[in-house]
This record gives structure tokens, sequence and C-alpha cells, in this order.
């Protein structure tokens, strides 16, 4: 039996009773990360690796769970783009394993000598990395979040407190289940991991306010979500703020590649953080190629609001208003306008973007050059798609977010970003 099917869904009835449930979590989580912290690194993959055999055997466990979330989704009208979010198939149970396993084969982020040196005073001084501690995890709709979080968490020795959305309640209860028996066939306590007992709003409100027994939250989630944690928190926050990823089509790009990047960009998954919001084009681009762009996002299923240039090329695109530049769809929706060149492309992103991700499309390597140095959003590319802004893809195994802050975190929240450092 899971350690989710034990639990039972608790109705927190006032703010004191949420308090009362976030700081006994608390309290067991450093009780556990202590052990966790200072537990060798193969008994730390050993969960790991157990978890992600877990998830494999109870898959059809696992799709059950997700399709009871899923019904209860639409019947409360989440939208496609939401309820693809949500939805865990057969492809996306195998990735999560597979990503654990990917984390497993990290280097240990514990322990590592970061610097050291000698002052003349004869001090011998390293800087050594260390686990941050207890790690509150806010996040919506998506239930793989459950086991990134918590794989992440494992592998650099904090203690994690994950508190999903109502959405996505059943399937990421029986997930962090299955986290916590890899934690125990591995001789680790498994309250390092824990699930926030209720989609109750309150209980969010109690994580917020836990100074001192949380050390850092991490929200992944909508405008709304992530502004909430970012008002309220009383605990340092990595922030995820939305994805208002850009692609700027220079007049030296390769067209067909271009083309390539920008359906892949926008439509490969609509609503994941990743995904292209704003097409900007180069106003010199041939009226052919600017319609080669536009009529293949239209085809593939992608709403096109242009400006009147771009309007154009296609009777189907819609009027672009204001309102559109710096809107994340996250829905097959992009808006396209031109620019009179580079200068005005990394002028509209620095006044519209959120500092996720930019990448321009150039065969010019001066113009890419001048583009990485003057955009400082957390990732910036050059002839690739922004749905490449994933920690898997950048080799970390998984993420638990985007971080779009410039303190400590920045860009994808791996192991490695989970750890602070003291000095000896």
């Amino acid at each position: 039996m899971s350690v989710h099917q034990k639990q039972t869904q608790k109705t927190v009835t006032d703010m004191s009773e949420a308090d009362a449930i976030i700081n006994q979590m608390a309290e067991q989580a450093r009780d556990a990360q202590a052990v966790l912290g200072r537990a060798k690194a193969d008994s730390r993959n050993q969960a790991l690796l157990q978890a992600a055999q877990l998830i494999r055997q109870n898959s059809q466990q696992i799709k059950t769970a997700n399709q009871k979330d899923r019904e209860h989704g639409r019947q409360t009208g989440l939208t496609d783009a939401f309820i693809d979010r949500l939805t865990l198939k057969a492809d996306r149970i195998e990735a999560m394993a597979t990503g654990l396993e990917d984390i497993a084969g990290l280097e240990d982020p514990l322990g590592v000598e970061l610097a050291r040196w000698t002052r003349p005073n004869g001090l011998d001084i390293s800087r050594i990395s260390t686990a941050l501690g207890v790690i509150g995890v806010i996040y919506e709709s998506r239930p793989n979040v459950t086991v990134d979080a918590a794989g992440l968490c494992i592998k650099s020795g904090n203690a994690v407190i994950l508190r999903g959305g109502s959405d996505s309640y059943h399937t990421s209860q029986l997930l962090s289940g299955l986290m916590q028996q890899g934690l125990i066939r591995a001789g680790l306590p498994q309250a390092a991991i824990q699930s926030v007992p209720s989609p109750d709003r309150a209980l969010v409100g109690a994580m917020l306010a836990a100074s001192g027994q949380l050390d850092v939250i991490i929200p992944r989630g909508g405008k709304g979500l992530v502004g909430r944690v970012r008002d309220e928190a009383r605990v340092p926050v990595f922030a995820h703020l939305e994805g208002v990823c850009h692609l700027y089509v220079s007049a030296k790009a390769d067209m067909k590649k271009a083309v390539d990047i920008c359906i892949n960009a926008k439509m490969r998954r609509v609503g994941i953080c990743g995904a292209a919001e704003t097409l900007l084009m180069d106003q010199t681009i041939s009226s052919t190629d600017m319609s080669m762009i536009v009529k293949q996002l239209l085809d593939s299923g992608c709403e096109v609001r242009g400006t009147d240039i771009i309007a154009a090329c296609d009777n189907r695109i819609v009027p672009a208003t204001d309102a559109d530049w710096g809107c994340e769809f996250l829905a097959p929706i992009i808006a396209v306008k031109t620019v009179s060149g580079l200068d005005e492309a990394i002028a509209h992103i620095r006044l519209n973007g959120s500092g996720h991700t930019e990448s321009i499309i150039t065969e010019d390597m001066s113009e890419a050059e001048t583009f990485l140095s003057e955009i400082d959003s957390a990732i910036v590319m050059v002839n690739a798609s922004t749905q490449f802004a994933d920690g898997g893809e950048f080799g970390m195994g998984a993420e638990i977010g985007i971080a779009t802050g410039k303190l400590h975190a920045r860009g994808p929240v791996g192991a490695d970003q989970l750890t602070s450092f003291k000095y000896i």
C-alpha cells in the first residue's frame, strides 16, 4: 500500500489550524533534513532509483488518479491548454521515471569545494556547498512537478513540503507517496518529502508565513499565484514569473530554419512557460518570407494576432492590440509585429518581456553576439526554439522551475541551484 493511500484529505477550518498543520510538517521536515543532508550520495541516489522503479510499476494507478483530476478539471471549465499541462500519459510518466534516473546520475552537489585560498595571516579558507534546508514548493496544474521537485530536493539533501493545485490533487498525492516509498526503501526518512494534505488555500497562506521554518519558497504557476507569493511571503522566494518569451527573426536569418524554429517554439506545447508568445520580424524581410512563416503558424492551428503589415500576409490574421504585447497566452495564440531592426527588437523585449527566454534567428554572428550581450533575460538563445528552456534539456535531469529573478538562482532551478555554501 502506498503512503498516498494511507493519507486522507483534511478539511481546514481556519488559519490557526492551517498554521498548526504547516508547523508540524516543517518540524518533521527539519528533523528529516538533518538526516538527509548528512546521508551519503549513494543513499540519496538509491532513493531516486527506487522511486523511478515505483513510478513505472504504478503507472496504471497514476493514470487512474490523473483521469480523475482531468475529469474534475473539465467539469470546472479548465481550458484545453490547462488540461494538457495536467495530463499524464504513458510517455510523460516514463519521462518522470527517466528524469529521476538522470538526476541520480549527476555529480553530488553537496560537499563540493567551490573555492579555496590562503591568507597572509595563515588562514586556510574554503567555500563548501551545503543544502538549503527545508524548501516549500507551491505549484499549479502540472503534477510532474511533484516528482521533479522531490527528486531534486533528495539529490541536494533538502527536505521539501509540496503544495500542488486542487486541479492535480489526486495525482500529486499519489506521486508524493511513491517518492516517500523511494526514501523508505533507501533507509532515509520519508518526512523529507511531504505533501500538504488539503488543497485549501489557507495552507498556502500558512506556508508563506512560515518564517524561520521554511528556508525558501519556490512558486510555479500563473501570474496570480506568483504575485500572491511575492506579495505575502515572509520567507525568501525563488520567483518564477510569467514566460513571456520572444523570437526575433532577423533579415539575415535562414528562412527555412526560421519557420521550423517558430513552429516548434510556439506549437510543440503551447501551455508551458517556454512557449514563444511574441514573434518579431525585421521589416525588410520579403513579404514572401513573412507570409511563409505566418502561413505555417496559421496552418498548424495557431491564431496569429498581427500588426497591419503582418495582417496583409493572410486574411486569417486577427488585428493585434496593445494588450497582446507582453501577454502570456499559454494557448495556440501568438502576437506578431515587424520592427526596424535589431535595436528595436531589443527595445521591445526589454519593455514587454518577463526575463524568461528570448531567441534570435540569424546567420550573422555579430548580430547574434549583440543580442546575447544586450538582452538580460535568464536564458538567451541563438537559432534555437525557446522550448529548449528546460532543466532536462540543460542536462540538469529536471527542474523545479525557471527562476526569472537575479538573486541566488536564475534560469532552470536544478539540484546545484538548491544549494548554498559555508566557509571552512
